[in-house]
């Protein structure tokens, strides 16, 4: 796994050596960034976005956005076997200073609430058997911190058929190999 462009193009990241996390593969990586800077269908400028990552394992999405120069990026991550590597990741960077790791439950809404910030893209990339995305999606509508014009990108196993709320609506979805990503966008944009 490699950092794809940016500012640390090339970088190899260090992967778990444990087969409960998954990393997000590159390609898959390098597709979504694709999306987002040349889809006509929203407009997101990396170099002034707010992004969280949200079961960010090594942090493959959010360092990938760091490296384009994202504004900051915050990691949601509670899982004891990948925060050392998600941590070793961030350090091997050695110049920014402009994230946070949050160690907790992404399901419990306070996590969400202590935050105390809006964001212009929330990545979402709980394990594929998880069941419960609804209660995170219900959770980011109810604390209100996707900004208006931003995107939560979702990424899951091809198969999944997670419940997404009438509070947002599908924008786009693709296939890669076993895994799908779906891009959502508030309702009333």
């Amino acid at each position: 796994m490699r950092i794809i462009s940016g500012l640390f193009k090339g970088k190899k990241l260090h992967n778990p050596k444990d087969l409960n996390t998954r990393p997000l593969k590159d390609l898959t990586k390098e597709s979504i960034f694709n999306i987002i800077n040349h889809s006509n269908k929203f407009k997101i400028l990396l170099n002034t976005a707010n992004i969280l990552d949200v079961f960010s394992g090594v942090g493959s999405f959010g360092i990938e956005c760091l490296s384009r120069g994202a504004k900051k990026v915050i990691f949601i991550e509670n899982y004891k076997e990948v925060l050392p590597i998600l941590r070793a990741n961030l350090i091997s960077l050695n110049s920014f200073n402009n994230y946070e790791i949050i160690e907790k439950n992404a399901y419990e809404i306070k996590t969400l609430t202590e935050i105390n910030e809006k964001f212009d893209i929330i990545f979402l990339d709980p394990p594929y058997k998880d069941k419960n995305v609804e209660i995170l999606l219900s959770n980011i509508f109810k604390e209100n911190i996707l900004n208006q014009n931003g995107i939560i990108i979702l990424h899951r196993h091809k198969d999944a058929n997670d419940f997404i709320s009438s509070n947002f609506k599908i924008i786009e979805e693709k296939k890669y190999g076993i895994s799908k990503i779906i891009f959502i966008s508030n309702l009333y944009k």
